[in-house]
């Protein structure tokens, strides 16, 4: 009884805590239960799918939100990558190919090429912001147009596609029964980043540094914390992670454009503040994250089930953000 009794007051507390969350998932068994289809393997593959991308750039910009900074640059450096990636992974005999002298690329060398552009770009936002001081929503604003901009050159403001079929199938891939259930490679990999993230934010020097510098960046210096690295690798981590983001969302979608990832970046920080992770910097989990982009990309099929109206989506998703951010921050006022 004890036990059922710690249970339910842990559960009563989380409630009271994310009360988004909550709400979220009861509509969203209202939603199953009154309507076809919703609870089928099918809706369970796209929500996972569709999750575990979104978790892996939500991953990137959650050290950035919990060392009160942000990254408004991340999804358009996942459009860089994704653009990348598809013009190296496109097949040798596409007539379409926009490196036609290029042979075909090994899949995996793409990905480190994507990745190591993806490592400079983050670089480049941590140096501005901890040596330069630049605040980072400008920083991260001035590389959003930039990056954009290495998009429309790359790609010659053209869609990208004739990709290899290995590049797609491996992303497509899926481990069970033909008929039945069935785990994708996405949610293997994006559980795999997952406890990484984990590891790296609650048993590395790196994570204390990291949550030391969201408490407080000047108290954590004067304790001996390099913060100028700390920030500098946070920015770096997190361009990496928007550099595979957008090597598996290329693949997952059969192309790719200058256009692909454009607001990823709110989604993520979304994802991030309604799953815990406080915009006054400091607080956050890895399994939070998780929770937050699982929810609010439960919330966009509750809305194709309901038929709303995609345009209006939007909208809900914005009264979303910001109610979210609303009330961490009324929390942390009443803490005060």
């Amino acid at each position: 009884m004890k036990e059922n009794k710690n249970f339910g007051a842990k559960l009563l507390d989380y409630g009271k805590s994310n009360p988004i969350v909550i709400l979220l998932v009861i509509v969203s068994i209202i939603v199953g239960l009154t309507t076809k289809n919703f609870f089928s393997w099918n809706t369970f593959n796209n929500l996972v799918s569709n999750t575990a991308v979104r978790f892996i750039i939500a991953l990137g910009v959650s050290g950035c939100l919990i060392t009160k900074g942000t990254d408004l640059s991340a999804g358009r450096q996942v459009g860089l990558a994704a653009c990348l990636a598809g013009i190296l992974c496109q097949r040798g005999d596409y007539s379409g190919k926009l490196l036609p002298n290029m042979p075909e690329m090994n899949i995996w060398i793409v990905l480190l090429i994507v990745v190591a552009v993806g490592a400079v770009i983050g670089m480049v936002n941590g140096l501005i912001i901890s040596r330069l001081k630049v605040p980072p929503f400008i920083t991260t604003l001035g590389t959003q147009t930039i990056v954009y901009g290495l998009a429309l050159i790359s790609t010659n403001a053209q869609p990208v596609g004739g990709f290899q079929s290995a590049y797609t199938s491996f992303v497509a891939g899926k481990i069970g029964s033909t008929n039945g259930f069935q785990i994708p490679y996405l949610m293997i990999i994006a559980l795999l980043f997952g406890i990484f993230f984990w590891v790296l934010y609650n048993q590395m020097r790196h994570g204390k540094y990291m949550y030391a510098i969201g408490g407080n960046e000047v108290a954590a210096e004067v304790s001996g914390v390099n913060t100028k690295k700390t920030i500098t690798m946070i920015y770096m981590t997190a361009g990496i992670m928007y550099a595979v983001a957008g090597w598996l969302l290329a693949a997952k979608s059969g192309g790719s454009s200058s256009a692909m990832g454009q607001g990823y970046e709110l989604e993520a920080i979304a994802g991030c503040t309604i799953g815990g992770i406080s915009t006054t910097g400091g607080i956050g989990t890895v399994g939070g994250v998780l929770v937050g982009v699982l929810v609010f990309e439960l919330l966009k099929i509750v809305l194709q089930f309901l038929g709303v109206n995609p345009y209006y989506n939007f909208i809900v998703q914005g009264i979303v953000i910001i109610t979210a951010v609303a009330l961490d921050i009324r929390k942390n006022l009443q803490k005060k």
